[in-house]
């Protein structure tokens, strides 16, 4: 048990807080008030007792030090995370609570953060996405024993709003198809059907395409990072095969006709390298769409546009989670959930016709058995 002592010095009385922490060694806390002192001590016996008990020492370590830790000691980033965790860290998280130390991080702190990114016009998203990032930091301290509880629970974030999921119909996939610079006609049409990631299909080697079973092997992607193009595995980190349909697959074989390496990449750019993102956006897609009257938007339309083909060729949500790569079926469902909204009308229409075919007839009595009106 811990024990209190009264001081004085200089006049002032002070009452000095003595316990004994797990490890054997003697701590103490100096307080104003004897009962705060009393109600320490009573949290530090209830805490060992539980074995939550924390090292003080440990939460005096800036956060600044901690986030710095934390980043170079998560080693399973990938290049595009990590360089918009740094980010995120240097333009938010760092000027909020860089020198603050990590217990005394509280959720007012919080909060006042989120509510600054709001008023200075940030999205929810990337509001979310600051508060994502702190929130790992400071789960990891606990899993350090550094604190005990984390400053980031309970606090209400912004809702995202609905946004529609952006896609081409058939007939604009057409437009655009017969639009585009021939160069990147096919490598169009291949993300519209196969639901490649632009990556993806920007990393694909002619060693992964067996055109013989119309299939190709999505081992890898590459990515812009901070001007540099950088090549790694796909973005859940799973090697998945996708089933081509005839009419792709004979345009690919078609397309590789000309000699090359196993490992080149199918698609190039006009300088021979491959196909980077920003690129192709600003050169190609966009004047594209702008030539055809399409909206403007984005390049990952065309990854919608293929779960968009499927779910209307009534594909089952299972098929388009392993087609498209997602982790889980939750991801595909929640991001196009919406799309299936013809399905109920199909299962009603379903049920109907499997109840008319087993249903009795009804005779003359009706279906109560009672006799109809006029009848003898």
């Amino acid at each position: 048990m811990g024990h209190i002592h009264k001081r004085t010095q200089a006049g002032t009385i002070r009452w000095r807080a003595r316990y004994q922490a797990p490890d054997g060694t003697e701590r103490s806390r100096s307080f104003v008030r004897k009962v705060d002192a009393e109600r320490f001590l009573a949290e530090v016996e209830t805490d060992k007792a539980r074995g939550t008990w924390t090292d003080p020492a440990l939460a005096q370590i800036a956060f600044a030090d901690w986030s710095d830790q934390w980043l170079r000691t998560t080693t399973h980033l990938k290049p595009k995370t990590r360089a918009g965790y740094e980010s995120t860290l240097r333009t938010h998280l760092l000027p909020a609570f860089g020198p603050l130390p990590i217990g005394k991080i509280r959720g007012s702190h919080v909060r006042e953060v989120l509510a600054g990114m709001q008023a200075q016009g940030l999205s929810a998203s990337a509001c979310r996405q600051v508060y994502y990032l702190l929130s790992s930091i400071l789960r990891a301290a606990i899993d350090d024993g550094r604190i005990r509880t984390s400053p980031c629970t309970g606090i209400k974030l912004p809702r995202l709003p609905n946004v529609e999921m952006q896609f081409l119909d058939p007939s604009q996939l057409r437009d655009v198809l017969q639009a585009i610079d021939a160069r990147y006609r096919l490598f169009v049409e291949l993300l519209a059907i196969s639901g490649l990631r632009f990556g993806e299909g920007a990393a694909l080697r002619r060693c992964r395409c067996d055109l013989e079973r119309s299939r190709i092997t999505v081992a890898e992607n590459a990515v812009d990072v901070r001007g540099k193009l950088v090549f790694g595995s796909p973005k859940t980190h799973q090697v998945r095969t996708v089933v081509l349909p005839s009419f792709l697959s004979d345009h690919l074989e078609e397309h590789l006709t000309s000699a090359g390496a196993p490992d080149s990449f199918v698609f190039t750019s006009p300088r021979g390298g491959p196909v980077r993102y920003g690129n192709f956006l600003r050169r190609v897609w966009k004047p594209t769409l702008k030539e055809v009257g399409i909206p403007e938007m984005g390049v990952h339309a065309l990854r919608h546009t293929c779960a968009a083909l499927l779910i209307s060729q009534g594909a089952h949500p299972k098929a388009i989670q392993r087609h498209l790569g997602h982790r889980s079926i939750t991801t595909t469902l929640d991001r196009y959930g919406h799309l299936f909204e013809d399905e109920h009308d199909r299962l009603a229409d379903r049920i109907d016709d499997a109840y008319r075919s087993f249903a009795a007839p009804q005779d003359s009595a009706g279906a109560s058995g009672r006799p109809t009106p006029g009848a003898q």
